[in-house]
């Protein structure tokens, strides 16, 4: 049965990057229906895997297998694209076909990129990489491959993706750092652990909750094998060199069980107390300040007259879609931008660490420890404490022995790792983080996080990670363009939830009388406006009464058997088949709920 063939099958897989295995003899498959998410530490072959699937790079042993005529759509990382090409080129590579063309203005648009003959290389980061997806989804490819989709996305767009990818029955293998995007796009996460797969079948949350399990046996196991391995090693130790088949046999099972009683899991006890640092009460005051740029021609506003002071201990995060003028803020902060009129006024004690988008250059001949000697031999803890540079690189997941790597053999996420390790072995009280999250592994970012929460000083965060903003910050900035600049009590879940009441009482407020009259005046009278559009309203018909019972019937049976639907798919006890099937099911129940909640509304506005 065709339907039955996986969408992609790996047997056996082996890739070396010179004497370092990243993955041993790994299998896994992928059927029709199933959102796959792979995770993984940093520099343990993540990319390369895909790359290795893709064809883009070779590997030492294995199958890869893809269905036969399966169209498959693959968005890389980091696309390339020729600078002096249009937009419109750089999506068919000069094909003029005008059903394509047409397709193409409609993910564009939806992707808010609208000039088609805009040259390529005049393009932000973000831009390209919204143009590379575009590419990617105009040709509704069976089975898409995206390698960091979310990166140099704005929240907007990775809220467009999460809904784009949730319609119909699509089939999907990513690798992303993105916690809120696996949680909510994936029912099926593979985890890439010293070399080996391990598949959990169900979202993020499914998968720290076995992940954690799987852990805890493995302690146990651990635990069981050095016991008995201190006893078999005394018996080896009292054998004589001769020994007999049955003590041959004992002998090999020995190594085996010292194999076991070795491993070492990455475990940390205990959070990081984050160092000592002083700051005053007076942080900084923006006061007034306005900034704006010239855009082809077109004045752009990204400050007006804006005035802020910053609270000690506080810890913001900024939020807003690309261009809007989030990182020109933070740079007018810190002194490399200057404001067009106003100015911000710095607290003495404030020592910024500032963490860029660029990055930072290492010398690829250092040694990792040795870029962080170079800053400080250790950080005071208080209390007579201190860490050592090695012990602060290994609390950021860098073990003994990568510590003594050459720069040259990290992956670009280690030296993102790297880099935020230099910010913080400064010791600065007042952290400014720009777009922190992105190539960092869900590990690393875990312990930032912890960081943060426990960080004595000031942050400033500004990031497309929903989920880290929820854990770090309790304040937002939201800059909506223009030199428009709302500042929310809330984190950025709590944003959203209120954007959502917002925008629903602005549509109720904005509906017509259904006579034809001009709606109440907008005079703040809630009650009475409601009022009088009750009194313009027609009555329900016998036939629309029946339809309105129906549909409140089958809307709560529709939102049961979604509840239920869901939670089978993520209690990871189905099989490859059911898995697929009620995937379908599962987004054809969204559609229906949708149109039966639509009409329920309309009907409901007459009684």
């Amino acid at each position: 049965m065709a339907s039955q063939i996986p969408y992609l099958d790996v047997q056996n897989l082996t890739k070396r990057f010179g004497a370092q295995v990243l993955f041993d003899n790994i299998s896994f498959s992928i059927a029709e229906g199933q959102k796959v998410g792979l995770v993984a530490r940093n520099g343990t072959g993540k990319s390369t895997l895909m790359s290795v699937l893709m064809d883009k790079e070779g590997h030492e042993s294995g199958d890869i297998i893809y269905r036969r005529d399966l169209k498959v759509g693959y968005l890389e990382q980091s696309p390339q694209f020729d600078p002096e090409e249009s937009v419109l080129q750089a999506c068919f590579n000069h094909e003029d076909d005008p059903e394509k063309v047409l397709k193409a203005k409609q993910i564009l648009t939806q992707l808010h990129i609208t000039n088609l003959d805009q040259p390529m290389g005049q393009l932000s980061g973000g831009q390209q990489k919204r143009v590379a997806l575009a590419n990617v989804l105009i040709t509704e490819p069976d089975f898409l491959m995206l390698d960091e989709p979310t990166n140099h996305l704005d929240l907007e767009m990775i809220e467009w993706l999460e809904g784009y990818l949730n319609r119909g029955n699509k089939t999907i293998f990513m690798v992303t750092h993105d916690r809120f995007f696996l949680d909510k796009v994936c029912n099926t996460i593979l985890e890439l652990d010293d070399r080996t797969i391990y598949t959990y079948r169900g979202n993020y949350a499914y998968y720290l909750e076995k992940r954690q399990e799987r852990m805890d046996n493995l302690r146990a196991e651990i635990q069981h094998s050095k016991n008995l391995y201190r006893r078999e090693l005394d018996w080896m130790r009292r054998q004589p060199q001769a020994r007999g088949h049955k003590a041959r046999y004992r002998e090999d099972a020995f190594y085996e069980l010292e194999k076991v009683a070795k491993q070492r899991i990455e475990d940390r006890q205990v959070r990081l107390k984050a160092s000592t640092v002083y700051i005053g009460s007076k942080i900084f005051e923006c006061q007034y300040v306005s900034k704006a740029f010239d855009d082809r021609g077109q004045k752009k506003v990204i400050l007006d007259n804006f005035y802020y002071n910053f609270a000690r201990f506080e810890k913001m995060g900024i939020v807003g879609n690309n261009g809007t003028g989030k990182s020109t803020f933070i740079k007018m902060l810190l002194g490399e931008v200057q404001p067009d009129s106003g100015k911000f006024d710095i607290g003495e004690t404030v020592r910024f660490g500032y963490f860029s988008q660029e990055g930072l250059k290492f010398r690829e001949d250092q040694k990792v420890i040795d870029v962080i000697t170079e800053i400080a031999d250790y950080i005071d803890l208080g209390g007579g404490k201190h860490m050592t540079a090695s012990q602060f690189l290994q609390f950021f997941l860098f073990t003994p022995e990568e510590q003594h790597n050459y720069v040259y053999k990290l992956s670009g996420g280690e030296k993102r790792k790297l880099y935020l390790c230099t910010v913080l072995m400064r010791n600065p009280n007042f952290l400014v983080l720009d777009e922190p999250t992105n190539d960092l592994d869900i590990q690393t970012l875990q312990v930032l996080e912890e960081y943060l929460q426990d960080f004595a000083g000031c942050v400033i965060v500004v990031s497309h990670d929903r989920y880290f903003m929820d854990k770090v910050v309790d304040h937002l900035l939201v800059f909506k363009g223009e030199g428009e600049i709302q500042d929310f009590p809330g984190n950025y879940t709590q944003y959203r939830e209120w954007s959502r009441m917002q925008a629903k009482d602005e549509a109720e407020q904005a509906k017509p009388a259904k006579n034809g009259n001009a709606t109440a005046e907008n005079d703040g009278a809630g009650t009475a406006k409601r009022d009088a559009n009750f009194e313009n309203k027609r009555k329900m018909s016998y036939k629309e009464k029946r339809e309105y019972e129906q549909l409140t019937q089958e809307i709560d049976a529709l939102t049961e058997e979604q509840k239920k639907l869901e939670e089978e798919l993520c209690s990871g006890n189905l099989s490859v088949e059911e898995l697929t099937e009620k995937s379908k099911r599962l987004p054809e129940i969204k559609d229906e709920l949708d149109e039966k909640e639509m009409r329920w509304l309309e009907l409901a506005e007459m009684l």
